[in-house]
């Protein structure tokens, strides 16, 4: 089966739920759709989360996200996530993903460094060999793909001049 590049979520709706009390999606809730197309892009990759630990003990933590609002999501909203697999070593993965409206209007965007970690300890462990070969598999597929502009953004306040 060929890799999605980038990798692309199925639809989901925003729940009535997430909506907060200026009318729109509460800050947390976009890291849950982020979060869920991750699960499904790691389910590519071979670490389906429940099943992974189960039966490996393993599983990826999550060590570092910047987040993006870009345009405010309302309850009829529909929307896809992609995932795109920046980098990767052989304990960690980079990826950089972003909520569209089912229209294509962008909503937010994140970048992410998780790391995949043996539960035992819990402690930071290599990848086992056939997901280490999915992962370079994606990694491949999403080479072609540029660098997505808003990847490796920092967060400052620029100096006002004059």
């Amino acid at each position: 089966m060929p890799i999605p590049a980038p990798f692309v979520s199925r639809p989901m709706d925003i729940e009535k739920d997430w909506i907060d009390y200026n009318g729109h999606l509460n800050m947390a809730y976009y890291n849950v759709l982020f979060d869920r197309c991750s699960d499904e892009a790691f389910e590519m990759m071979g670490m389906g989360m429940e099943e992974y630990v189960k039966q490996r003990r393993l599983t990826i933590y999550t060590a570092e996200v910047h987040v993006c609002y870009v345009r405010e999501l309302h309850l009829d909203h529909k929307v896809i996530v992609s995932f795109q697999l920046l980098d990767h070593d052989e304990k960690r993965l980079r990826a950089y993903q972003e909520i569209r409206h089912v229209d294509g209007w962008l909503a937010a965007t994140s970048e992410s460094l998780s790391l995949h970690v043996d539960m035992s300890g819990p402690k930071v462990a290599p990848f086992p060999a056939d997901v280490l070969a999915k992962i370079e598999a994606m990694r491949a597929a999403h080479a072609a793909l540029p660098m997505p502009e808003r990847a490796g953004r920092s967060i400052g306040i620029k100096a006002r001049r004059g």
